[in-house]
């Protein structure tokens, strides 16, 4: 086990604010664009600026998009979320397309979780050799080779007869004894 993990930030996975119980809650705050207005290496972002920047900004209208230029600056994306967490990303040379793309990641995303050392809840001296239990641990491996629809596993004939059934079978044989007792007798 190396000792990398030392230095980083430590926190748990979660859904921040409850993100996604009620509804969702985009977790990126503000995007500054940092761009030089003549330079061939911030060509991409100034055609992002020029044709995607004002669809974006009406589509996601809790995402606040500043403009920063800098002469004779390499162009840079900085994005802030709502937990306090800012990503900063260079954009040199970058195409329009691959900029749209990068926003888009850090549009999904809820923070720098990369540089973040993951925690859990709960902890054990002596973790599992097992593996984590699925819903298919103890499943029939024959399961895996069956090609469905299936009659030895998909047929109903073990299923007890349901209530509906047998109210349906009741009633039609008492329309039944209904009409012999309604027949005429020839005397």
């Amino acid at each position: 086990m190396s000792n990398n993990n030392i230095f980083m930030k430590s926190g748990f996975v979660r859904a921040p604010l409850q993100n996604g119980v009620g509804r969702y809650v985009c977790q990126l705050q503000r995007i500054v664009l940092k761009f030089c207005k003549t330079h061939g290496g911030s060509r991409g972002i100034r055609e992002f600026i020029e044709q995607d920047m004002v669809e974006f900004a009406k589509e996601n209208p809790g995402v606040v998009m500043y403009l920063k230029p800098r002469r004779h600056r390499s162009p840079v994306i900085v994005a802030e979320y709502l937990n306090g967490d800012r990503v900063w990303m260079n954009m040199h040379n970058k195409t329009h397309s691959e900029i749209t793309k990068w926003i888009e990641l850090l549009r999904t995303q809820q923070g720098d979780v990369s540089s973040t050392r993951l925690r859990k809840y709960q902890y054990t001296d002596h973790p599992s050799i097992q593996g984590p239990w699925t819903p298919w641990t103890f499943k029939n491996p024959e399961l895996n080779t069956v090609k469905f629809p299936d009659a030895k596993l998909g047929s109903n004939d073990r299923l007890p007869m349901s209530a509906t059934e047998q109210l349906r079978l009741m009633f039609e044989r008492q329309k039944l004894s209904e009409s012999d007792r309604e027949l005429p007798t020839a005397e």
